[in-house]
């Protein structure tokens, strides 16, 4: 199964509950009324899509019953041509320098699933034909080393780790070095999850991000935020806050095969203009992917193949 085909799985919640909706609306009269818009605007704001994007829909809906009335009216199809265009600038690749190591932090409250997603995003540069190496950088979370460490076993990725209770930014200080003596080209530090509420834990994160900017200009040169699609348009509020303590470079969404919500990846991604560098349908290894904007409104909304370019 290629990833369109699991993405396409992975969103079947939200799929199937929006474009039911969507049908039942448009199917109940060819007249588009004001309490069908309303109805449809409903479903939208459901689906986690956000006031903004859900209002450029309706727009582009109205005028094209204007223009063309209701016989050929696709309300899916605009949907689908709204969203890959809202989403069209948020495509960008992993950072990599020019030489030299690229250091990459990945952040986030509990829960999210920072540590599996270190670990999937060293495969996916391996199998690219790089070099990878993980820090261990959670030194409070039960179990959080081991489970790194069996990651790394399993898809054969070093790993640098120290001890529970050890300082983080120490433990990121000696990564940096093994991962410069082996000429790697990249670092994922997995960092432990806190809150974005509790400034302490923040404050901790900026001295660990300092330690590896002495050790190495720029570094780290990609922070990116794992967000949990579960948790809807509250994953809004961690990324605002987070943004703040540690500039943000892109977002990884995880979970999206659990959740009805998936439209909340576009009103993310339109309320902080931050790019979507990967998503996750699932547990395996392959299941993150880069982000990619038609092929997402595509699963979303649209129960044809898709066609390619």
């Amino acid at each position: 199964m290629g990833f369109f085909d699991r993405l396409k799985s992975g969103l079947q919640k939200t799929h199937d509950k929006l474009v039911h909706e969507i049908k039942r609306i448009v199917s109940r009269s060819p007249k588009l009324t004001a309490t069908s818009l309303e109805e449809l605007e409903a479903a939208l704001i459901a689906a986690d899509f956000g006031l903004s994007m859900t209002g450029e829909i309706i727009v582009a809906v109205r005028k094209a019953y204007e223009s063309q009335g209701g016989a050929g009216l696709d309300v899916i199809e605009i949907a689908t041509q709204e969203v890959t265009r809202s989403l069209a600038s948020t495509a960008s690749a992993l950072h990599k320098e020019a030489s030299g190591l690229t250091v990459v932090s990945v952040v986030g409250v509990n829960g999210t699933g920072k540590t599996t997603t270190a670990a999937k995003l060293a495969h996916l540069v391996q199998l690219r034909g790089e070099t990878a190496m993980l820090a261990a950088c959670d030194t409070f979370r039960a179990a959080a080393i081991e489970q790194l460490k069996l990651w790394g076993q399993r898809l054969r990725v070093p790993v640098i780790a120290g001890t529970y209770g050890a300082d983080p930014s120490a433990v990121a200080h000696d990564a940096m070095t093994a991962a410069g003596s082996r000429q790697m080209n990249y670092l994922f530090v997995d960092t432990a999850g806190r809150l974005h509420t509790k400034h302490n834990l923040m404050q901790e994160l900026q001295k660990l991000h300092r330690v590896l900017g002495k050790k190495l200009p720029r570094a780290p040169h990609e922070t990116l935020l794992v967000l949990d699609a579960t948790t809807g348009m509250n994953a809004l509020n961690q990324a605002r806050e987070f943004n703040k303590a540690v500039p943000l470079s892109g977002l990884v969404i995880t979970k999206l095969d659990g959740t009805s919500k998936g439209g909340m990846v576009v009103a993310i991604h339109r309320e902080l203009r931050l790019p979507i560098k990967f998503i996750g349908v699932g547990e395996q290894p392959e299941d993150l992917q880069p982000f990619e904007p038609r092929d997402f409104a595509a699963a979303l909304f649209s129960d044809r193949e898709l066609n390619p370019v």
